[in-house]
C-alpha cells in the first residue's frame, strides 16, 4: 500500500472512530464512510494479491518478478454497504482476477438454485436427488430459501442479458443455438438456447445476448435480433458502415431469413465447420475425409484472389466423382468465402462459429448436471450465469481477441468500400 493510500485509509478510520460530531456520524454520511472504508480495504487486498502474482510490489525491483503491471480495469461490486468502485490490475503477460471476488460464485449459485428448484417442486431426476443428498440439505431446503436465491441470481442475469449495447459497435457477430431438455406443461421437451457473441470495434470479444425458445424458427430469431437492436446494437447502412458488417452462423433457414430482415447490410459467413459436417452427412464418414481435406485447401490461402481460384479448382476436381458435393459448393460459394472481404488477420476467427461452439460446450457441461430443467426460467438462470461469468473472464483477459492494428485495417476496408471519403480509422476507433 502506498503512503497516499495509508493516509486515506487512516483518515477514514479516524472519522469512524473518533468523530465527536454526532450529526456527521449518522445516516447517509456514516454509510458513505463505511462504503469508502470497505472500498479502500478491498482495493488494498486486490493490490496485495496482484503483487504476489507479479512477484514484486509496485515500483520495486525484484529478481523474482515474473511480469509487470499494465494499467487497470474498473470493476463495480455490489455490497450491503453500497456499490464499490474497484480497480483490477492488468498485467503485461498473463491475466489476473482477484480470488476474493470469486468469479465463479454466481454460476455455482445458479446451479444450486436450479437443482433446489427441481427438488422442491418434485420434478428432479435421480442425479438431482443424489446431488441434494451430497449437499447435505436433503431435508432442509425450503421453498422460501430457493425463491430468495433464485431472485438474487435472476436479478444479476437479467441485468447482464438486457444491458445497453450502445457504448460501442460490433463489426462481427456470431450466432448459434444449442438444445437442452426442460419440463414444460408436465412434459419433457427440447428447448433452443440461442447465444450471440460479438467482437467490438476495439477488438474485444463479448457475449451480447441469449434467449430461450421452443425452436429456431424465423419468428424466434427475428425477435431475438430485434431485441439486440432495441438494446443499442448498431446496424450498418449504405451511408454508414459503423455497425454489424459480418454475421457468422450455420445455414439454418430461419436464422438466415432473420439476418436478412434485421441486419440487411451485413454480409453472411456460413460456418465452414458446419459445412464440413454437411459433407460428412452426405457422403458418410469414410468417403468424406478426403473430400473435406480437399475443401480445406480453400481456407489455406492468404489472398482473396487465391481463395477464389482455389475454390473453383476444388469444384472442378470434385465434379466427376462427387457431383452432389460440387453442387453444394457452387451454391454456397458467396457464403463460404464471405470472410475474404475482410482483413486476412481475421480470417481464422471469422470463417467458423468456433467462439460460440466453445460456449455451447460449457452450457452443455453445466446442463448435464441437471439433465432436465424444472422450467424455462431455470434455463435462463443457469445459462445466463454461465455466460455472464465467461463474459467477465473475457473482459479481464490479458489481450484483445483481434489486434488493434488489424481492427484499423478493418475500418479502412469498411470505409473505403462504402463511402466516397473514408474517415480516419484512428478517429473512428477513438470515437467508438
Amino acid at each position: 500500500m502506498t503512503h497516499q493510500d495509508k493516509s486515506a485509509l487512516r483518515s477514514l478510520i479516524n472519522k469512524l472512530l473518533f468523530d465527536k460530531d454526532q450529526d456527521e456520524f449518522v445516516g447517509s454520511r456514516r454509510g458513505d464512510e463505511m462504503r469508502l472504508l470497505l472500498e479502500a480495504a478491498l482495493q488494498d487486498l486486490i493490490e496485495a494479491e496482484a503483487s504476489v502474482k507479479i512477484g514484486a510490489p509496485r515500483y520495486e525491483r525484484n529478481p523474482e518478478r515474473v511480469t509487470r503491471r499494465n494499467g487497470s480495469r474498473p470493476k463495480q461490486l455490489d455490497t450491503p454497504a453500497g456499490q464499490l468502485d474497484l480497480r483490477i490490475p492488468k498485467l503485461r503477460e498473463g491475466s489476473f482476477f482477484p480470488s476474493l471476488l470469486e468469479p465463479r460464485r454466481r454460476v455455482d449459485q445458479a446451479l444450486w438454485a436450479v437443482i433446489a428448484s427441481a427438488w422442491v417442486h418434485g420434478v428432479s431426476t435421480r442425479r438431482v436427488d443424489a446431488l441434494v443428498k451430497a449437499l447435505g440439505c436433503e431435508s432442509g431446503i425450503s421453498k422460501s430459501s430457493v425463491s430468495r436465491i433464485c431472485a438474487d441470481v435472476d436479478e444479476y442475469v437479467q441485468a447482464f442479458i438486457t444491458r445497453p449495447l450502445d457504448d460501442t459497435w460490433y463489426p462481427y457477430l456470431w450466432l448459434d443455438a444449442t438444445y437442452v431438455d426442460a419440463r414444460i406443461g408436465h412434459r419433457v421437451v427440447s428447448q433452443a438456447v440461442v447465444v450471440a457473441t460479438a467482437c467490438s470495434v476495439e477488438g474485444r470479444k463479448e457475449i451480447i445476448g441469449m434467449d430461450v425458445g421452443d425452436a429456431e424458427s424465423t419468428d424466434f430469431w427475428t425477435q431475438f435480433l430485434l431485441s439486440l437492436r432495441e438494446r443499442g446494437l448498431k446496424v450498418a447502412s449504405g451511408d454508414d458502415p459503423a455497425g454489424v458488417a459480418l454475421v457468422v452462423s450455420d445455414a439454418h433457414q430461419g436464422l438466415k431469413t432473420a439476418v436478412k430482415a434485421v441486419l440487411p447490410y451485413a454480409s453472411w459467413q456460413r460456418c465452414r465447420v458446419h459445412f464440413a459436417r454437411n459433407v460428412t452427412q452426405a457422403l458418410g464418414s469414410t468417403r468424406s475425409k478426403p473430400v473435406n481435406a480437399m475443401i480445406s485447401t480453400i481456407f489455406a490461402q492468404s489472398e482473396p484472389e487465391a481463395v477464389t481460384t482455389a475454390y473453383h479448382q476444388v469444384c472442378d476436381s470434385l465434379r466427376t466423382s462427387f457431383p452432389q458435393i460440387t453442387s453444394m459448393l457452387e451454391q454456397a460459394e458467396p457464403d463460404l468465402t464471405a470472410f475474404a472481404q475482410f482483413p486476412v488477420e481475421h480470417w481464422r476467427k471469422i470463417w467458423s462459429n468456433n467462439p460460440i461452439e466453445r460456449l455451447n460446450r460449457e452450457i452443455k457441461r453445466r446442463a448435464d448436471v441437471v439433465q432436465i430443467f424444472p422450467d424455462k426460467p431455470s434455463i435462463t438462470r443457469l445459462v445466463g450465469a454461465v455466460l455472464a461469468e465467461q463474459h467477465d473472464e473475457w473482459t479481464y483477459g490479458e489481450r484483445r481477441y483481434l489486434s488493434e492494428i488489424s481492427m484499423r485495417r478493418l475500418l479502412h476496408t469498411l470505409y473505403d468500400h462504402r463511402t466516397p471519403q473514408p474517415l480516419n480509422p484512428l478517429l473512428v476507433l477513438d470515437a467508438a
